[in-house]
């Protein structure tokens, strides 16, 4: 089993998601890593400046710009209406996520929470586009075994066993290869903001 890491470049347009989802099927059994689109992670960036400046229009005007480049994208990648409205479906709650965040008491808290929302598109996108392929794949979010430290990083000690235990049981039930979300999130309950990962098997 290898790691594969792709950066936002790797997966910055439906031509390129295209091109990734080609090399990391057929090839065993894979732990794959995507970064946010090429660009999203620095828009991110922008509409957190405008909320600490309490420039929630300005903000909600790149969010719109944001989403409306990801539009695009899912009208380019999909040709399978099912799976096109779903991953419409997903994008609209991302954005209605990041949109619900937009406010005047913003917080380091929101502004993780948004910054998160970069590799969770990336991910998300490319495990429909796998299933429009006919690749049997999975999705695993770190919810599931992420924990956090007394200063909100992750920690291992706790995540690693949880996570191989996890791995485990989504390595027995997928035959074909696989895509592990490793979801980013806030602390809550001690659950980590650690950034998003495909598994390809």
């Amino acid at each position: 089993m290898k790691v594969l890491k792709f950066g936002g470049t790797s997966v910055g347009s439906a031509d390129r998601i295209r091109n990734v989802a080609d090399l990391i099927t057929g090839r065993g059994q894979n732990i794959v890593v995507l970064s946010a689109m090429a660009g999203t992670t620095n828009t991110l960036v922008e509409i957190s400046d405008y909320l600490y400046k309490h420039n929630v229009n300005g903000a909600k005007e790149i969010i719109n710009d944001l989403e409306r480049n990801y539009r695009r994208v899912v009208a380019l990648l999909f040709t399978q209406v099912e799976i096109r409205m779903e991953a419409d479906e997903e994008v609209e709650a991302v954005f209605s996520s990041i949109r619900s965040l937009a406010r005047d008491s913003f917080t380091s808290f929101e502004e993780k929470e948004i910054l998160a929302q970069g590799e969770m598109l990336s991910t998300k996108l490319m495990h429909l586009y796998l299933r429009q392929c006919g690749v049997n794949s999975g999705f695993l979010p770190a919810l599931e075994y992420m924990r956090t430290d007394k200063n909100g990083e992750a920690d291992m000690d706790l995540c690693i066993p949880s996570m191989s235990v996890q791995i485990s049981i989504s390595l027995a039930i997928s035959a074909a290869p696989m895509i592990d979300a490793v979801r980013s999130e806030p602390p809550r309950r001690r659950l980590s903001t650690s950034p998003y990962a495909l598994r390809h098997i």
